[in-house]
């Protein structure tokens, strides 16, 4: 069940929603207006673009290639779906503030592949925690988080029980991404893309303190 999830879970999605919401708006406000931590709103215009012969066509099939390529790093570097901790989380943070770092550097420059780098960023993150205890958890886009909990919210008007650990986790996740999308709004404003450099900084800082809490349960597990 997902009620017996440990709270570092809960912390730990707020967080990582939280840069999400950072990189998808300074994307919104600087990458063309173009949101580059989910794919829907991409898919639509691939499709516009060959009904209309639009000539970004290239750039976003780019922006797609990029954002699975992510997710093919997350799975070359975490072995399963299913949230465990001791998994290479912390590997795929610092590959994620890289991927963020070098985005921020090429975007500076007015190099555009600079957005395939942030897409690619956002890939590897949603890909990072998938599973939990057969609940869906994603920290990059929130439509499945809403609908997830509208069916909860549904399930107990009609009577059923109503699982409130789940429904604590998917408001931690909507809330980080909500006000990572202040936090990088406003860092956009005074920064541009050199906005970057807070989500890319927070993902190397969430990975030393991921490798630092299992250097402290083994101190524990030890006596020490």
């Amino acid at each position: 069940m997902i009620s017996k999830l440990p709270k570092w879970v809960e912390y730990g999605a707020f967080l990582l929603a939280l840069l999400a919401g950072m990189v998808n708006a300074i994307g919104l406000l600087g990458f063309q207006h173009q949101a580059v931590s989910h794919l829907s709103g991409t898919l639509t215009m691939i499709g516009t673009s060959i009904g209309l012969d639009q000539p970004q066509l290239t750039h976003l099939l780019l922006i797609v290639l990029s954002f699975v390529i992510g997710a093919v790093l997350s799975g070359v570097f975490i072995e399963s779906a299913a949230l465990k901790l001791g998994r290479r989380y912390g590997v795929a943070l610092c590959i994620e503030g890289f991927l963020l770092m070098a985005s921020m550097q090429l975007l500076q420059s007015d190099i555009i592949l600079g957005q395939y780098f942030a897409s690619a960023a956002c890939g590897l993150q949603n890909a990072m925690i998938t599973t939990f205890s057969g609940a869906v958890v994603r920290t990059t886009h929130m439509t499945g988080i809403l609908t997830d909990l509208g069916l909860m919210i549904g399930a107990k008007l009609r009577g059923q029980g109503f699982d409130y650990r789940k429904a604590k986790l998917f408001v931690f996740i909507l809330a980080g991404f909500i006000t990572g999308g202040i936090i990088g709004a406003k860092l956009f404003h005074s920064y541009q893309n050199s906005a970057l450099a807070a989500p890319s900084a927070m993902a190397f800082l969430l990975a030393i303190s991921y490798w630092l809490y299992l250097l402290l349960l083994s101190f524990r597990r030890n006596g020490i």
